[in-house]
């Protein structure tokens, strides 16, 4: 039996070459990957979350894996529908996500692992959105190396794209490169098994379930076809021209700066030397030179353009045309816009992106610093939005949520989302506009500690107030410290100390690279060993998850069971156990303490 890496590398290989495959159904009888489609998704929050059935990650086992390779082996394995549920989305309407069961989550990521291997390597580089090692800021950063002197921007997004993705042109795009009429089959199966709203079932005439497992893959595969078009059609085409020519109005300038200079007039010189600084060395009107530009993500793209502003208009015409006709999809008329980039700035993946006029300031090397480059900012409608969740009337609150926990959890949760925040808008240029929100969080967390304690704001801040090293030099922050036993070190947790420094390079990745095999997954090992962890018992050997390790502080008894003491012994949430132990811990019987 070939390893998971094995079979994976050399899909990609062919995706690679450009050869077809044949056979790949054969691939979904192999536990391997299987194991490694486990290993990869067991630790997400809706794995211990049921869809249509009370199927959930819990109770996990080789026997299951054993189970489904068998009915996928007699090609009987059927699809549940997926249970839709609705969530807000910032414009206030709501979209539908949907939760399939855990098996269909299991195949559909044995299916994802197989697609994503062949064609990833077959995607577009201007593609960032669902691809390992890619993400939003290596998006952002193509935009601001490669997009200088661009004139409008087109930003584009698709309607519904998720639900909109017809199964007729993706099943004719999978069958281009896929000669396998049975998985085929199976991946047709999963986009038509419909879904339940209100326990009503309905049927999916169109598009990939939100929140699938496949669905961002198929996604790309699907959207590709929309890469290609512009690649192969609109960019050759609007592309022209090596360089710009020269600038009349700077050439005059130049030569009055070479004559005051013979003549020795340094004041004429430092004066024409000051003009030249607010003219473009370059006709920004050339006619013979066009630059079109183009970056998706997901269903988000963005084309740079300089150019006349009614070929921005064709171009964007054109998009939509393929789109509608090719594609059947279509373009949201309030969000595909065109800006000019030195005046209004466009919205792409929550950053605002303008070119910026040229000034009079100079580098290190007497050169203008802007001078039509793309800058990034963080948009001030977002600062705002964050600061409210925050804030009530007007100013900083405590979270009443809160007030029960822990104060090393309150401070962790609270630097957790300030990080988050801060790491994804270290690109922009403005990344100090953030301190607004590190002051509005910090008085709330204070406030918090202060109702948790019935105390006082400058109490809690006196208590935990601290400065500490950083690459950066010295930085003020709060900082809550558990101390444990057995020499270990303390736990801490700690707001602030985070530089709002941009950097040009940071990369926050959406996936993390596929994993080569199960050899370094800790819980795989502990499956393929055998053995119950509490009994030692060798049979019916399945793993217990648990949604949060918090949860295990529910049993307040003082005789808590050994899988209590064991998982938080070890800061797992999994139990390898075998069958009869987990019987008994659903059951609530007090199970034998583990040997040593």
């Amino acid at each position: 039996m070939q390893s998971a890496a094995t079979v994976l590398n050399v899909i990609r290989e062919r995706g690679r070459r450009g050869l077809p495959l044949e056979r790949l159904y054969r691939q979904l009888f192999n536990p391997q990957l299987f194991l490694l489609a486990y290993g990869r998704i067991y630790a997400n929050k809706g794995s211990m979350t049921p869809g249509a059935t009370s199927e959930t990650v819990d109770g996990m086992s080789q026997a299951k894996i054993g189970a489904i390779i068998d009915v996928l082996r007699r090609e009987r394995y059927r699809w549940r529908p997926v249970k839709r549920v609705f969530t807000p989305k910032k414009n206030g309407k709501l979209r539908p996500l949907g939760l399939p069961t855990w098996s269909d989550k299991l195949v559909a990521e044995v299916v994802r692992l197989l697609l994503e291997a062949y064609y990833d390597v077959r995607f577009s580089d201007r593609s960032h959105g669902f691809r390992p090692g890619r993400g939003c800021h290596t998006a952002l950063d193509e935009v601001v190396s490669v997009w200088k002197g661009t004139h409008w921007f087109i930003e584009g997004d698709i309607s519904d794209c998720f639900g909109s993705l017809d199964h007729t042109i993706m099943a004719s795009i999978l069958a281009e490169k896929i000669h396998d009429g049975r998985f085929l089959r199976l991946v047709s199966n999963m986009l038509t098994a419909g879904y339940l709203e209100d326990w009503r079932w309905h049927a999916t005439l169109s598009g990939a379930p939100q929140g699938g497992v496949a669905s961002p893959v198929l996604s790309n595969i699907y959207l590709d076809r929309l890469d290609r078009f512009v690649e192969q059609s609109l960019l050759p085409e609007y592309n022209r021209g090596r360089l710009r020519r020269r600038n009349t109005e700077y050439q005059v300038v130049d030569h009055a700066i070479a004559k005051a200079r013979r003549h020795g007039d340094r004041a004429a010189v430092k004066a024409l030397r000051r003009q030249r600084r607010t003219l473009p060395s370059q006709d920004p009107n050339d006619p013979g030179y066009r630059r079109l530009r183009y970056v998706r993500y997901a269903d988000d793209w963005l084309l740079g353009f300089a150019g006349p502003r009614h070929e921005a208009e064709q171009i964007k015409s054109r998009i939509a045309t393929f789109l509608r006709e090719d594609m059947k999809l279509e373009l949201s008329q309030s969000k595909t816009l065109i800006t000019h980039a030195a005046s209004q700035p466009a919205r792409f993946l929550g950053y605002e992106i303008r070119t910026q006029r040229a000034d009079n300031k100079l580098d290190r090397r007497g050169q203008r610093s802007v001078n039509a480059a793309i800058g990034l900012f963080v948009p001030r409608d977002v600062i705002r939005q964050k600061c409210v969740n925050y804030m009530r009337e007007g100013k900083p609150a405590q979270r009443g949520s809160l007030l029960h926990d822990q104060d090393f959890t309150i401070v962790a949760k609270y630097q957790a989302e300030y990080r988050g925040l801060v790491q994804y808008y270290l690109l922009a240029q403005d990344v100090f506009r953030l301190e607004r929100l590190r002051w509005v969080m910090e008085t709330s967390m204070l406030k918090t500690l202060a109702g948790k304690h019935k105390s006082t704001v400058t109490k809690m801040a006196r208590k935990y107030k601290t400065v500490i090293d950083t690459t950066d030099g010295k930085r003020t922050c709060f900082q809550v410290t558990v101390d444990r036993d057995r020499g270990r070190k303390p736990l801490v947790a700690r707001f602030g100390g985070i530089p709002l420094k941009r950097q040009r390079t940071a990369v926050l990745t959406d996936l993390s690279p596929i994993m080569a095999s199960t050899k370094r997954n800790e819980l795989i090992h502990r499956l393929l060993a055998g053995c119950c962890e509490i009994c030692k018992s060798r049979t019916n050997i399945e793993v217990h998850h648990v949604r949060k390790l918090a949860d295990l502080n529910r049993h307040d008894r003082p005789d808590k069971p050994a899988w209590v003491h064991l998982m938080a012994k070890r800061r797992r949430k999994t139990l390898v156990i075998c069958r009869a132990c987990h019987e008994d811990i659903h059951a609530g019987r007090t199970t034998a303490p583990t040997r040593n």
